[in-house]
């Protein structure tokens, strides 16, 4: 397994999407912190904060990190790429395994520009403002802009932008499966963007339903964890970590146990 992870690394240096990809997120990340600042100035109406959002990481990612999956898992399956590393000798959980691991790598590549510009807006100490829809690193600049930062909390921000980028990977994790079972990056592209927005809209369920937060909690969708900031408790941001690995873990379980029953054409 470890000669496919390297090869898929290989791939994903090498290849043009990767670098087209991480050239959007860093033009988006921008454009989201420079008008979070001109609506924190007054300078910008409030009301374009639905474009703001547009750009924003919850946003973008769920569509360009279903593209990786696209790209680099259902890609793997038309130039027979799979098919060779199976008949090699590798186990088909090896190849989810290897797969699920250059996704992640990915999502981490496009999201650097969102973590850096995020860390440097928050140092700054400008206010930053874009409304009740900030979500994920867009919700910990407006939460935290214009704050003098000891270095207890420093720490504490690390811990919850990596935290954030765990949760980010937990929430494209189902695009495994997807992947695998669906062999189309333009279906994948549209499921997993159609999931997103259901995901979104699970707030209010949460905030009616006690029994169904308790629920939605054990995953990676839980709204509390995608409002992660300083103030977040540490049972949450444990809690996060540790339901987003499990259900990471579980994405590649069952497209496991799916792929070992299925033929390849």
């Amino acid at each position: 397994m470890y000669n496919l992870i390297k090869a898929d690394i290989f791939k994903l240096r090498k290849s043009k999407a990767i670098k087209i990809l991480f050239g959007i997120t860093v033009i988006t990340s921008i454009i989201m912190v420079l008008l979070a600042y001109f609506i924190g100035k007054g300078k910008i109406s409030a009301s374009t904060s639905g474009i703001g959002f547009l750009t924003s990481d919850a946003s973008v990612i769920s569509i360009l990190g279903a593209a990786i999956a696209g790209i680099f898992i259902c890609g793997d399956f038309d130039n027979r790429t799979i098919h060779e590393a199976i008949v090699n000798g590798n186990s088909r959980c090896q190849v989810v395994i290897s797969k699920a691991i250059i996704l992640y790598i990915g999502v981490l590549v496009i999201l650097l520009p969102y973590i850096i510009m995020t860390i440097i807006a928050i140092v700054t100490g400008y206010k930053f403002n874009m409304g009740a829809v900030a979500l994920g690193f867009l919700n910990m600049i407006t939460t935290e802009c214009g704050k003098i930062l000891y270095f207890s909390e420093i720490i504490k921000l690390v811990v919850i932008i990596i935290t954030q980028t765990i949760v980010y990977c937990a929430q494209l994790s189902i695009c495994v499966p997807l992947a695998i079972g669906f062999k189309r990056p333009v279906i994948v592209i549209a499921v997993y963007y159609g999931i997103s927005i259901l995901s979104g809209q699970l707030g209010n369920l949460e905030a009616r339903y006690k029994a169904f937060a308790n629920i939605i909690q054990f995953t990676p969708y839980c709204g509390k964890y995608c409002r992660l900031t300083l103030s977040t408790g540490r049972s949450n941001v444990i809690f996060g970590i540790i339901s987003s690995l499990i259900f990471g873990g579980l994405m590649i379980a069952i497209t496991c146990f799916a792929f070992r029953k299925s033929e390849i054409k």
